[in-house]
Order: C-alpha cells, then structure tokens, then sequence
C-alpha cells in the first residue's frame, strides 16, 4: 500500500472537511487501507461538489472534464499531471478503477442541471455510478472481490445517503426523487435493505484486504430502517442517524469486521 505522504495527508484532510462520514469509515479502516481510502474520498469531494460550487454549468462542465482527462491520464499508463489528489490516485488505480470513476463523473453530470431523472432506471443507475462505483474502485484497489456484492452494498449505502440529502436537494431546486410520496420513499428504502441484505448474504464474495472499502455502509441499514417505517422524516431532514448510535454502530462494525 502506499506511503501516507503530504499529498494523502491533504486528502485526508478535504475527506475531513468535505464528507465526515467517510473520512469516519477510513480512520476506522486498518492503517494499511488508509490511503488508498482518503485518495478516493477525496476525489469523490472534489467532483461532487463541482456541480454545486458554480450557477454556471459551463464551468461546473469544465470542472468535471478536467478530472475525466485525468482519469485518461491514469488509464493509459503514461504521464500523469502532478495534483494533491490525482498523484495519490495514480498510484493505486489500473486502468478498471479509472474507467469506473469516469462512469462517476459521467453519473454527476446530472447534479449540474435541474431535470428530473428520466425513469428508475435512471436514477438506479445515477445511485450505482455514483456511490457504487466509488466503493467498487475503492474495494479493488485494496483486494479481491466480486463486483455484484459490492455494487449492492454501494448502491444501499447510496439511497440512505440520498434519502438523507432530499431536503437539501429541493431547497436546491433539484428534483431528486421519482416519487416523493410517502408510498415512492418506502419503496426504494425497501429496494436498498433487499440489496444490502443480498451483499451481507455473499460477504465471502469480498476478502479480507478489501472489506474496509465496505465500511462505507455501516449507517446504511439504520438510515433505510427508518425511511421505510416512517417515510415521511426524508422531506423533513428527519432520518439522520444519532451521533451515539452512530459511534457505536461504526465502532461494532470495524472491531467484528463485518459490514
């Protein structure tokens, strides 16, 4: 694994600042996954916030573009622009995990206009490019895996956290939900818990050295839990998880090394 060098000391750094949750799910991560972690965690702040840091989308649009040529950098092997984030990144991903998080940014393209997904496809898709793909590249740079078990996993962990941004979202203008109804919400936190439970029910599909790429989900249940017994809490910014529970369940979570 790489050296925890200046440039992944300032990633963990933005993961702090921009994403509490996963830069908690890495410092809970064994030592050796550390950096492999806060290089994509940071990229995944970067471009996540690119749509919302401009009203222009030509920019928000040239913003992402620069991290997709990157990324292009790094898939062919040869020389790669010198960057915080970009140098850690070349370091631990093949030409795969580029592709995937190209796919990402492609996915994040829609959070710089305000349409409305498509149909479910669309947003199952936009929910696996985005969080899936980020745990699936995280997963294979640490070790073996099969990618269904994990893109299930990520794909749970991206509708709680989705569900737990609707608020924002519509104060943004954004149309995040298909559904809005109560019936539309329990829906797809029903939809998340099916596919969590059928990651969980093929854990010997992730090894040992890439299980701390799942520690990603670990507030992913409860926020799915509650969406589904009381739907109504999404609009009201009511489904956050409680910050003892939340310790504990993180805790639980990397000391018996099961997601």
């Amino acid at each position: 694994m790489p050296e925890l060098t200046q440039d992944l000391i300032g990633c963990a750094g933005i993961v702090e600042r921009g994403d509490s949750d996963r830069f908690r799910a890495a410092m809970a991560a064994p030592v050796a996954a550390r950096p492999v972690l806060f290089a994509l965690y940071a990229f995944n702040v970067d471009v996540s916030r690119a749509p919302w840091m401009t009203q222009e989308s030509m920019i928000a649009e040239m913003r992402l573009q620069w991290w997709r040529d990157a990324l292009e950098e790094i898939a062919q092997g040869g020389t790669v622009r010198r960057h915080e984030v970009v140098t850690p990144l070349a370091d631990i991903l093949d030409a795969e995990g580029a592709k995937l998080l190209d796919a990402l940014i492609a996915a994040r393209q829609w959070d710089i206009y305000r349409d409305p997904f498509e149909d479910e496809a669309h947003l199952t898709d936009y929910l696996e490019k985005t969080s899936g793909n980020l745990m699936l590249a995280a997963a294979r740079a640490l070790g073996r895996v099969e990618t269904h078990v994990v893109m299930d996993a990520g794909y749970a962990a991206g509708v709680a956290n989705w569900l737990r941004a609707i608020p924002a979202l519509e104060n943004a203008g954004r149309v995040p939900l298909l559904d809005g109804r109560p019936e539309g919400i329990r829906a797809l936190a029903e939809t998340g818990l099916r596919r969590l439970r059928a990651a969980r029910s093929r854990r010997l599909g992730v090894s040992a050295a890439a299980r701390p790429a799942l520690l990603a989900t670990w507030q992913a249940e409860g926020v799915l839990r509650r969406a589904f017994a009381r739907p109504e809490l999404a609009a009201q910014g009511g489904l956050e998880p409680s910050p003892i529970r939340s310790s504990l369940t993180l805790l639980a979570t990397s000391i018996g090394k099961r997601w």
